[in-house]
């Protein structure tokens, strides 16, 4: 994809309620078929923006748990949110043996931790996000947007 069909933001976040508070914001502005992937190394972030964004999404915060051995977690809220952790997966035929890529493009909106593992899962229009250390409770994030509806959400989220 060319460097004219992607949006980049970047951004410094302070404290991990900073991080929860910036999810928060993109779960409201989630709609179906919107894939978002997260990467990031471990205690970069990522779970907090996820539960972040369960709880924008009007997810029971009683309902949110990490998939990390259920591959895929479904969420009932506001919209489906579908919360993947593709940190155990060996590669893509692991993935789509799961019917993960069924959930893709369809009624939810879909959260992919650990995407760097298995790249190929992101479909060609998506919102890629990397989280990383910047200090003892600070993170970078820096976003990029592939496709129309992605550059729309994170224009929206990031403005």
């Amino acid at each position: 994809m060319s460097e004219s069909n992607t949006v980049e933001r970047r951004v410094t976040l302070a404290s991990p309620e900073e991080t929860h508070r910036l999810g928060v914001r993109l779960g409201e502005l989630l709609e179906p078929g919107d894939f978002v992937g997260l990467i990031g190394d471990l205690g970069a972030g990522k779970t907090h923006l996820v539960r972040g964004v369960a709880e924008g999404a009007r997810v029971p915060r009683s309902e949110v748990a990490s998939p990390t051995f259920a591959i895929v977690y479904p969420y009932s809220g506001r919209i489906p949110l579908y919360h993947a952790d593709l940190y155990r997966l060996t590669g893509y035929d692991d993935l789509y043996a799961t019917g993960f890529m069924d959930l893709v493009g369809g009624e939810g909106a879909v959260l992919v931790e650990w995407l760097d593992r298995v790249p190929e899962a992101a479909p060609r229009e998506h919102l890629r996000l990397t989280l990383a250390h910047a200090g003892e409770d600070s993170r970078t994030l820096e976003a990029l947007a592939f496709g129309a509806r992605a550059s729309t959400l994170l224009t929206a989220w990031l403005p």
